[in-house]
């Protein structure tokens, strides 16, 4: 066992042989959005993230399916169809998968996928003078919260749907490929972008400062804020991970508030040396990605994260 659960990292690591090893990882859920197709897209997206998140590659999946004895199975063919299409869009091989009847719908994946033993990237290499790149904005789960409550305005949903229904493979592809000084990565999914930095300082025993301003926020994200659209989920990472943080200057209540929000198939959180961070973050906006510097990597301290 190369990489556990000893610092809450992305997937589990298993060495084969001396030039390869196994990622593996499973993640499910109930559906975030209305339309089957794209439920099951989004929940395809983001089980593939933790392996793109340690640095593998996919290989193989199987299929995890809660659904009502009595539902649509209509509905089920569609959510089937969205998680392949992304499942084909990654390059990884759905070899079959597991149904029980329940009376909420629940889809995800397990997935298998590989690395070399020597190229895996952990929670817990990040270095200072490190500085932290974002790929993704956030926001997604105040907005699925406003989705659930059929308030959302279309702009929002069609937002998140695109930030969510986004392979992380492009980031990863460039990094595997380009050798960037890439030290640490994870993806931030549930326990939002404190929590995820949390996760990274402590195992990497360093600090964090991030820069507010440099924070990309979905639209309509700030509006849900202020509407009271707070998962549960916000509230218990707040709970949480806040006693680690210190905000210096003024920064708006609903800006802090997004920090903690749960994401679904979020972005990369990437530690990478200084010297060599404008180009990657160029060369990440130049496929696409909306990739952000976002803070740096400092010697460990107290505050363990410092929102500047």
């Amino acid at each position: 066992m190369l990489v556990g659960f000893d610092h809450a990292d992305d997937a589990g690591v298993y060495q084969l042989t001396p030039e390869q090893a196994l990622v593996q990882t499973v993640d499910f859920f109930t559906p975030i959005v209305d339309d089957p197709y794209t439920f099951g897209q989004i929940a395809a997206t983001n089980a593939l993230s933790d392996v793109y998140a340690m640095g593998g590659k996919p290989l193989t999946s199987l299929a995890l399916v809660c659904f009502p004895e009595k539902g649509d199975l209509e509905i089920l063919e569609r959510i089937l169809a969205g998680g392949l299409s992304k499942m084909m869009e990654a390059g990884c091989t759905v070899v079959g998968g597991h149904s029980i009847r329940d009376d909420e719908t629940k889809f995800g994946y397990s997935v298998t996928g590989v690395i070399h033993p020597q190229k895996i990237f952990a929670n817990s290499g990040a270095k200072p003078g490190d500085l932290l790149v974002l790929t993704k904005p956030l926001g997604t789960g105040v907005i699925s919260t406003a989705i659930k409550k059929g308030v959302a305005e279309p702009s929002w949903i069609a937002a998140a749907v695109e930030s969510m229904t986004t392979l992380n493979k492009k980031a990863a592809d460039l990094i595997a490929s380009k050798g960037y000084g890439v030290h640490g990565m994870t993806d931030i999914t549930g326990f939002g972008l404190i929590g995820h930095a949390r996760e990274m300082a402590l195992a990497s025993n360093v600090s964090l400062r991030l820069f507010s301003t440099e924070i990309a926020i979905l639209p309509g994200a700030v509006e849900c804020v202020r509407a009271g659209h707070i998962p549960g989920g916000l509230k218990a990472n707040r709970e949480f991970a806040e006693c680690v943080v210190s905000y210096e200057g003024k920064i708006a209540e609903d800006l802090t508030t997004l920090f903690f929000d749960p994401q679904t198939a979020g972005g990369l959180f990437i530690s990478i040396a200084a010297d060599e961070c404008e180009k990657f973050v160029a060369e990440l906006n130049g496929l696409g990605i909306p990739a952000r510097t976002i803070g740096q990597v400092t010697e460990s301290a107290k505050p363990l994260i410092r929102v500047m």
